[in-house]
């Protein structure tokens, strides 16, 4: 018993509800190989099968139907053991979570409100966003479409924005048409499945060309080699908006449209702690729409901050 996790205990609970493993993974936004492991390991620790599962169907054991209402039992004490906790250290600590970007003003504007702590578990977007809905975390800074944040149950609050730009061989020429540009989508994805979803987007809404990789190479290094290896100006993904160009390299515009990234800060729609809602209160008050709403812009259909089709210019 010593190597069981509650994060395992909460897959187990999701696939006892789903009884599918592509709907469970679905569900919590991680891969379903992962999933199946994390199952079979749970497991081994605790000495009996779970689940029978074949090709077509999955159903509880009798011993996975037995240990399933304490296991239940069991989150909801952890869940209790931590308010509590966070109530006698005399100041409620809220987790957060992110990406690769957090509000620059973040613990100042939070102070009166909350502890806060930012969580070192640096992850992709529909991770973290799995981790606010199981409760691992009470808030994180991601970007993911609608639909995925309804799922899980959770509300996201616009906190920041990226504009998007290329990377192109120089000399800079100016700004470049969105249907002129190349688009990189990572064939891993577990680590890029966000940013697929919003390249595949801006494709099929502009134009601009998709190539795939399987390299990694969204960003970093070998992102400047697949530019070089083109010669088109390529997106560039927000986890590499600030880094450093080699010289034979220069950002241009994109226009028209003005692609953005945003950035939410997600909670569960059902939260009631106060401090968490505080929080979120201090982080997104007084923000705008930090020109996602502009004429020329553009985020995809399903950003949870895109303007209703009705509403755009």
């Amino acid at each position: 018993m010593t190597g069981v996790e509650l994060r395992q205990l909460r897959y187990f609970v999701a696939v006892a509800e789903e009884l599918n493993f592509g709907r469970a993974a679905a569900r919590l936004l991680i891969a379903g190989p992962s999933l199946s492991q994390q199952i079979k390991a749970l497991e081994r620790d605790l000495g009996v099968r779970l689940f029978d599962r074949d090709r077509r169907s999955v159903a509880l054991t009798p011993a996975g139907a037995a240990l399933l209402p304490p296991t239940r039992a069991l989150l909801d004490r952890a869940e209790d053991l931590r308010l509590r906790a966070s109530r006698l250290s005399g100041s409620e600590a809220v987790r957060i979570g992110y990406v690769n970007w957090l509000p620059p003003d973040l613990t100042s504007r939070t102070a009166a409100v909350a502890q806060l702590h930012i969580d070192a578990w640096v992850a992709p977007s529909h991770t973290q966003a799995a981790r606010v809905a199981d409760g691992s975390l009470d808030l994180a800074v991601l970007w993911l479409p609608l639909p995925d944040l309804r799922r899980l149950g959770l509300r996201a609050h616009l906190v920041g924005a990226d504009r998007i730009h290329a990377v192109a061989p120089g000399p800079d020429t100016g700004a470049v048409r969105a249907r002129d540009a190349v688009v990189l989508l990572d064939d891993d994805m577990t680590s890029w499945s966000t940013w697929n979803v919003y390249g595949e987007a801006l494709a099929a809404a502009t134009g601009a060309r998709v190539v795939r990789i399987a390299d990694g190479g969204v960003t970093g290094p070998a992102f400047f080699d697949h530019v070089r290896r083109l010669r088109r100006p390529v997106v560039n993904c927000p986890k590499g908006q600030d880094s450093s160009l080699p010289p034979d390299l220069v950002r241009r515009p994109i226009r028209p449209p003005e692609p953005y990234w945003s950035w939410s800060l997600v909670r569960r729609e059902r939260e009631e702690r106060g401090a968490v809602l505080a929080v979120v209160d201090a982080l997104s008050a007084g923000v705008g729409d930090l020109g996602v709403h502009a004429p020329d812009a553009w985020l995809p259909a399903d950003d949870p901050h895109a303007r209703p089709e009705g509403l755009r210019a």
